[in-house]
C-alpha cells in the first residue's frame, strides 16, 4: 500500500437551515448561531453523506490521486456501517482493516449548515483501536482522529519506530490535541510530518497570537520532520526545517458553498503529492486545489479531484498562485 488511513469515520446529516441569525464578537472570531426556541423552524433540504471524517476523506483524496489505499477503523453493525463500507468500496479503498462492530452503533453526525459555515453536532462510540496484527508496512500512514485511546496511540509511535520504512502524517483532532504534546511525544517524534491549522497549532503548543515562522519553528521542537498550517483564506505554510514555503489560497471560481473538509482536503492532498514524489515546493501547491474543490460541492468529499484534473487547474493557475519563501 502507498497510503493507510487511521480515524474514526461517520455519518453527517447535513441540515440547510435558511432562518437563523449569526452574532459575533468585535473581533469577528466567537461566533454563535441562533434560532428561535420552542419554535418551529423551517429549514431548506438535507442530505445524508457517508464514509466522512478526517482520515476517511483523507483515503478518498488519497484513492482518487492514484495512490494505492487502505483505511483502518471501525463502524457499527447496521445499516449505516454497511453504508459506510460501500462508499469506500466504490472508491477503490481497501476496507480489509474496517472492523465491524457487533450491537454498535455507527459515528452519526448533525451538520447545521447555515450560508457557507456550518455547525456540527457529534456522537462518537468509543471504539476499540489496535494496530492490526497482519498490517502492512505502506509508504505513509495518516492518522487522525482514532478514538480516544491513548494506548493505542503510543503503540502506533512504537510500531512506527520500528518501521522505518513507512512515514507517519499525524492531524491531531480535538481529543488529540485534548492529550497534551507531554502524553503524546512519542508520536509527535515518530511523525515525518504534522498538520493543522494556524488556530489548532495555537492550541496545541498553549500560546496565543502567533504569526505562522514561529508556529513552524515552535512545532518543530515537537519532533516532526516537516510541519503543514492552514490558515484559511490567507493560505498554506510549511517548513522542513531547512525552509520555508507559503502558497496563497487557490482562488474561488463561485463563492464557496460548504467549508466541511476543506482543511483535510489540502492536507490530505499535501501528503498523498508526498507520496507520489513530489517535492515540498509542488505538493505545497497541489494542496489548495482541492480545497477549492471541495468547498463548491456539499459535503467533504464530492469535489475531490483526479490527479488529471488537479493538475489541469494548477495548469490553469493564476501567475500569483506560487510558492514563495516566508519571510
Amino acid at each position: 500500500m502507498d497510503f493507510i488511513a487511521i480515524g474514526d469515520t461517520t455519518v453527517d446529516e447535513f441540515i440547510r437551515l435558511k432562518d437563523a441569525q449569526i452574532h459575533c464578537d468585535l473581533n469577528q472570531e466567537n461566533c454563535t448561531i441562533a434560532m428561535s426556541w420552542g419554535d418551529k423552524i423551517p429549514y431548506e433540504f438535507s442530505v445524508r453523506i457517508a464514509g466522512v471524517g478526517n482520515a476517511a476523506n483523507a483515503a478518498v483524496a488519497a484513492a482518487r490521486l492514484g495512490l494505492s489505499t487502505a483505511f483502518v477503523s471501525n463502524v457499527g453493525d447496521d445499516s449505516y456501517g454497511q453504508d459506510i463500507l460501500s462508499v469506500f468500496g466504490n472508491e477503490g479503498v481497501d476496507t480489509r482493516y474496517v472492523t465491524t462492530n457487533a450491537h454498535t452503533a455507527t459515528n452519526h453526525d448533525y451538520v447545521l449548515w447555515f450560508e457557507a459555515e456550518r455547525t456540527i453536532l457529534v456522537r462518537h462510540e468509543d471504539y476499540p483501536y489496535t494496530v492490526p496484527e497482519n498490517f502492512e508496512a505502506p509508504k505513509w500512514i495518516y492518522l487522525s482522529s482514532a478514538g480516544r485511546s491513548l494506548e493505542f496511540h503510543l503503540a502506533l509511535a512504537r510500531w512506527c519506530e520500528e518501521h522505518p520504512e513507512s512515514k507517519l502524517a499525524f492531524q491531531p483532532s480535538t481529543f488529540e490535541m485534548a492529550l497534551g504534546t507531554e502524553k503524546l511525544a512519542p508520536l509527535y517524534r515518530a511523525s515525518e510530518l504534522v498538520a493543522c491549522n494556524k488556530e489548532e497549532a495555537e492550541r496545541i503548543l498553549t500560546l496565543g497570537e502567533t504569526n505562522e515562522s514561529e508556529l513552524l519553528d515552535r512545532m518543530h521542537e515537537l519532533g516532526p520532520k516537516i510541519v503543514l498550517i492552514t490558515d484559511g483564506p490567507n493560505g498554506a505554510f510549511v517548513s522542513d526545517g531547512t525552509q520555508k514555503l507559503k502558497v496563497p489560497m487557490y482562488p474561488d471560481p463561485k463563492p464557496p458553498l460548504d467549508r466541511t473538509g476543506a482543511g483535510d482536503a489540502t492536507t490530505s492532498t499535501f501528503v498523498a503529492a508526498l507520496a507520489l514524489g513530489l517535492s515540498l515546493e509542488d505538493a505545497l501547491r497541489w494542496g489548495p486545489v482541492n480545497s477549492m474543490s471541495v468547498v463548491q460541492e456539499i459535503g467533504a468529499q464530492k469535489g475531490l479531484l483526479s490527479r488529471e484534473k488537479l493538475e489541469a487547474f494548477l495548469a490553469s493557475a493564476p501567475l500569483t498562485y506560487v510558492a514563495t519563501p516566508l519571510a
